[in-house]
């Protein structure tokens, strides 16, 4: 099969896996914008080469550092929910392998996207760099912090779990805004190294989302002080990790 074949077959799953979760997201299928994006964008560049044969399954893949690259529907779930405009301001909370970074600059006017491990950002940099992105702007960090000096955002989009909503992002979202991230507890033991950080999968692979007790949560910012919680769907995702002189404070 041809990459294109490969890239309408995952999108045929993703269709049916929206169809059947639609009771919880609100979302029984892509816009055409998403849509559109989810074909042009090739998750097979954001990939390392061992996994490049299983880049268009529908299933997580391995990035190193301890990471992953999600499975593209909960991918394609997240972005359809930021409900992103041409004019859109996004902050991403976990560049990762820049595959997400990639379908929301496409989609959106500017793209700040925050990640903590030095690997991980330079390789994306590299990769959305040589498929020619120019609206996508990089910081190596803590993302509990966001990145304030371009708020406000109107839409955040985090892709590791956290254990409540980091008050940093709900003070740079936008009135209006949506907030989306997994919150809840999380199947992985994760250990600071140096700089970076590792995280290792306890709960055995192939246990439903449901076993790792964390919901995809989306979060509107009513006005400057009202916020709209909603929870959708249980997930998995690896931790957001918090410097630890920010868990000591």
């Amino acid at each position: 099969m041809s990459e294109r074949d490969d890239q309408l077959a995952l999108l045929s799953e993703i269709d049916a896996e929206l169809r059947l979760t639609a009771d919880q997201t609100g979302r029984d299928r892509l816009s055409p914008r998403v849509r559109t994006v989810f074909q042009r964008v090739p998750r097979r560049e954001f990939v390392p080469e061992p996994s490049s044969p299983f880049a268009y399954d529908n299933r997580p893949l391995p990035i190193g550092a301890g990471q992953t690259i999600s499975q593209p529907f909960i991918v394609a779930l997240m972005t359809e929910l930021l409900d992103l405009t041409p004019e859109s301001h996004v902050l991403e909370i976990g560049t990762g392998s820049g595959y997400q970074t990639a379908l929301l600059a496409e989609l959106a006017a500017d793209v700040f996207t925050v990640e903590r491990i030095t690997q991980l950002s330079e390789q994306a940099q590299e990769t959305l760099a040589s498929l020619g992105y120019r609206n996508i702007h990089f910081r190596i960090g803590d993302g509990h912090a966001g990145w304030a000096e371009h708020a406000p955002y109107d839409a955040i989009i985090v892709t590791a779990t956290a254990q409540r909503v980091p008050y940093a992002l709900l003070a740079q979202l936008a009135v209006g805004g949506r907030l989306l991230l997994p919150l809840g507890q999380t199947p992985f033991r994760s250990r600071l190294l140096g700089q970076g950080f590792k995280s290792e999968l306890v709960v055995p692979d192939g246990q439903p989302a449901r076993n790792f007790g964390q919901e995809l949560t989306l979060v509107r910012r009513l006005s400057a002080k009202r916020f709209e919680e909603t929870p959708l769907l249980e997930v998995a995702f690896v931790p957001l990790i918090e410097d630890a002189k920010r868990e000591s404070d």
